[in-house]
């Protein structure tokens, strides 16, 4: 039996005792998946499907190596072995610009350009013939926050000549920890008008185009079309997927960003050279499993790193040269100084950019039910408002009043009375609950304790559930003014 190491990432530590690093031991893949459902039982539902079959969207790396590029799940290891698990959170390179000569040449630099990108075009690899190409270029930005701030301030610094701002959002007092593009009295504007603000204001002569609105299925296609190359700096599944699969049919490149706590990843699907976001990811992880950043934290200055490795991808893309991303994963650590790029392959198999692609039109897709978003109208979640609740606690009604929020959350406040059960330990500390008295679950946003109830239910638990509707920030509002938001 072979001994390794396996990295576990941030998004499913919760299920390890919060251990980044674990030995293992095992023949194979398999055999060390199994080993690691066996030594903590909570994964065994993160890691496998109900056919016990490893779950689709989590991807393995012996070395930078996929094994899907292997043998897959039967790939045979060796003493020393280091499996890295990377798991969605939201080719070969090309050389040639994605702006043809003619866009090129119908650009000149006046004088005041040669002198504001001079450091550009004493780089050889950019030059004029670059900065030109810059400045012919048109790029989309989706999503104007802690990955996005950065793309635009960057792009705009770098002299693009055309940046389209996709977001239907306002700005957050929330979002000033990390969102550097906005600023204290933005807030509450929406972020595509905030952000056109401190664009003209880094770059003038650069041209912004504004889409204050949510992206669908039944827009992406317009809002697309037209662009050189897509930035999903985006913070969610259905936005990714209908990103990627607009891009792949328009032919544009999708230069891909994604956060969470400490770690990220960047790649370049661009489905004409290389993989797409579906070839690496066919399917989403189970709805509320990987915590967004509002739910479980983001070190402000990732967002920077990130966003900033992006535009150089976009970057490289328009002036040509370099080596791109596409077909590769860069993944950071910033908290344990680890950088690593893995290979990712096409999948011949792919439903949007495989040899036998079957999806044709994206209006015919629901993508709030492939995310797993769809509410299940014959099994409605039972929720509570914040006053209804504070009045069955002031009447000293018995209630299981059970915490699903990290430890470290409970450090910023407590709820009184509230019992502490990670959603991971649910299923086999039930017994702790009385089934013969409600039970309400609480969290931030009132998103996480939908997942506990869900997970619960599919335990066999048969006690009435409640989620306290929108978390404890409602709580802060409408029931004790000087409970702290965060």
């Amino acid at each position: 039996m072979a001994v390794v190491k396996l990295i576990v990432p941030t998004t499913l530590r919760n299920y390890t005792g919060r251990n980044s690093e674990l030995s293992l031991t095992g023949n194979t893949v398999l055999d060390v998946f199994k080993a690691l459902a066996e030594q903590y039982p909570d994964t065994k539902n993160i890691i496998f499907d109900a056919n016990e079959k490893p779950m689709v969207f989590i991807n393995v790396f012996i070395g930078t190596t996929n094994i899907k590029q292997i043998n897959c799940f039967d790939t045979v290891l060796k003493d020393g072995d280091t499996l890295t698990l990377i798991p969605a959170i939201a080719g070969g390179a090309i050389t040639e610009s994605v702006i043809s000569k003619e866009r090129e040449k119908e650009n000149k630099l006046d004088n005041d350009e040669i002198l504001r990108y001079s450091r550009h075009l004493l780089l050889r690899e950019v030059g004029v013939k670059g900065q030109k190409k810059l400045k012919s270029a048109k790029v989309l930005i989706a999503g104007l926050g802690g990955l996005g701030a950065p793309l635009a301030q960057y792009l705009a610094a770098a002299g693009v000549g055309t940046i389209g701002l996709v977001d239907f959002d306002k700005v957050d007092t929330t979002n000033l920890q990390r969102q550097v593009i906005h600023g204290t009295r933005d807030v509450n504007r929406p972020k595509v008008a905030s952000a056109k603000d401190s664009i003209r204001a880094i770059n003038p002569k650069v041209k912004v185009e504004v889409f204050n609105e949510m992206l669908t299925s039944d827009n992406v296609l317009d809002i697309l079309s037209g662009w050189d190359i897509v930035a999903d700096a985006t913070d969610n599944y259905v936005a990714r997927y209908l990103i990627n699969d607009a891009c792949s049919i328009l032919g544009i490149p999708d230069v891909f960003g994604a956060m969470y706590q400490f770690e990220g990843q960047v790649s370049v699907f661009y489905a004409k050279y290389g993989p797409c976001y579906r070839c690496v990811y066919p399917a989403p992880p189970p709805a509320g499993l990987v915590p967004t950043c509002s739910q479980g934290g983001v070190l402000g200055v990732l967002a920077g790193i990130i966003g900033s490795f992006q535009a150089n991808e976009v970057i490289k893309l328009i002036v040509g040269g370099g080596e791109s991303l596409i077909g590769k994963i860069l993944s950071i650590d910033a908290w344990n100084n680890r950088y690593q790029v893995f290979d990712v392959a096409k999948d011949k198999e792919c439903h949007i950019c495989g040899e036998r692609a079957d999806i044709k039109n994206i209006e015919e897709i629901d993508y709030q039910e492939l995310c797993g978003l769809k509410v299940e109208e014959e099994e409605p979640i039972l929720a509570i408002e914040a006053i209804e609740l504070k009045k069955r606690l002031d009447s000293g009604e018995e209630i299981n009043l059970i915490d699903v929020r990290e430890p470290h959350e409970q450090a910023i406040v407590q709820f009184p009375g509230a019992k502490y059960i990670p959603i991971g330990q649910l299923a086999r500390r039930q017994e702790e609950l009385n089934p013969n008295v409600d039970t309400i679950f609480i969290c931030k946003e009132g998103k996480r304790s939908i997942l506990a109830i869900k997970t619960l239910k599919e335990a066999g638990y048969k006690g009435a559930c409640y989620n306290l509707k929108d978390g404890l920030n409602t709580w802060a509002r409408d029931v004790d003014k000087s409970f702290p938001q965060y």
